[in-house]
């Protein structure tokens, strides 16, 4: 018994001295800010939709580019998807006190989260960072009979129910407020749009290629290998200027449409980790903001930058929740 209660004492010793040193290694990535300590291991980030979604391909983005840039090892990112992104803010709020996962997320969540009718919310997380901006895309497949946005607009106008256009995110999601503002802007009524939800831009792709829908309207980001391999075309663009990433597709002001449009994305921890976690998290997404990779990658992508953390993310996310409840109430969805 002696033997056996000795060798339990040398374990829990040897956990606790362990414990120390992770603790003390932590406390030196958090101090020196700087990247030039070990990088951080054993972070998860969960995307709450499909492979090949917005969601996902920033989320893998940001954890290449955090191995790339050797501010953090063994990065996993894991797909939960389900209602719009609730099912993975359910299982996120789930886990209070998990300073090792945080979750991609973005407007198309906020939205879900009313029309969904989800239990947890938003507000139950712990902000961490919003990182980009992206414009949407009004796209067809290859061989769509429309060719211009003018082509389209006249033919959803004529019959908005034959029309119908699919999105990657639930009713209250970006792709859905897309469609809902676009219609109005051309003079159709949005309750008489012909919406048809996917979980995520991994279940739209298909949809479009195989003419399943007329048109989807989702963030251009997801689409850029089909239009580099002629899969589909982007008949408009949402932002304010033309995009160099698509840089044959019109503007929907410069085709005579007042009306632009911005996605965002971000990342939040569950509720109830500690500071020093929280500090952990968003010191890395810092580092890995400010270096030369992720510069590319926002390059590449046609990503703007929109990069603001902690209390300055949290009082956004506060204004973004109040702006899309007050709309979704406005359609009778909330």
């Amino acid at each position: 018994m002696r033997t056996r209660r000795a060798a339990l004492l040398g374990a829990l010793a040897t956990v606790s001295m362990l414990a120390v040193s992770a603790c003390g290694a932590t406390a030196e990535k958090e101090d020196s800010g700087s990247g030039s300590s070990k990088p951080v291991s054993g972070l998860r980030l969960m995307v709450p939709n499909t492979p090949g979604s917005g969601y996902d391909v920033t989320a893998r983005t940001v954890a290449q580019v955090m191995q790339d840039s050797k501010v953090a090892s063994g990065v996993q990112v894991y797909n939960l998807p389900g209602a719009g992104g609730t099912v993975g803010l359910q299982r996120l709020v789930n886990e209070k006190g998990n300073g090792k996962l945080a979750m991609q997320m973005g407007l198309g969540v906020v939205g879900s989260a009313y029309t969904s009718k989800s239990e947890a919310t938003l507000t139950d997380t712990t902000p961490l960072a919003k990182l980009i901006e992206e414009a949407g895309a009004i796209v067809v497949s290859k061989d769509s009979p429309y060719k211009t946005i003018d082509d389209l607009v006249t033919a959803w106008k004529k019959d908005p129910k034959k029309v119908a256009v699919g999105g990657g995110s639930s009713p209250g999601g970006p792709d859905h407020l897309l469609p809902m503002q676009l219609a109005k802007a051309v003079g159709i009524e949005p309750k008489k749009v012909n919406y048809v939800s996917y979980d995520g831009g991994g279940e739209l792709l298909p949809a479009i290629l195989g003419n399943k829908i007329a048109f989807g309207a989702s963030g251009y980001g997801e689409f850029l290998d089909q239009i580099e391999a002629g899969q589909v075309r982007v008949l408009a663009v949402t932002s304010e200027e033309p995009i160099e990433a698509v840089k044959d597709a019109p503007t929907l002001k410069g085709s005579g449409i007042d009306l632009v449009f911005t996605n965002w994305r971000g990342i939040v921890a569950p509720p109830g980790i500690t500071d020093a976690q929280k500090k952990t998290w968003i010191d890395t997404l810092t580092t890995m903001h400010d270096s030369k990779e992720w510069k590319a990658e926002l390059t590449k992508r046609g990503w703007t930058d929109a990069f603001v953390t902690g209390d300055e993310f949290g009082s956004y996310l506060k204004d973004q929740d109040k702006s899309v409840a007050d709309l979704l109430a406005e359609l009778g969805l909330a």
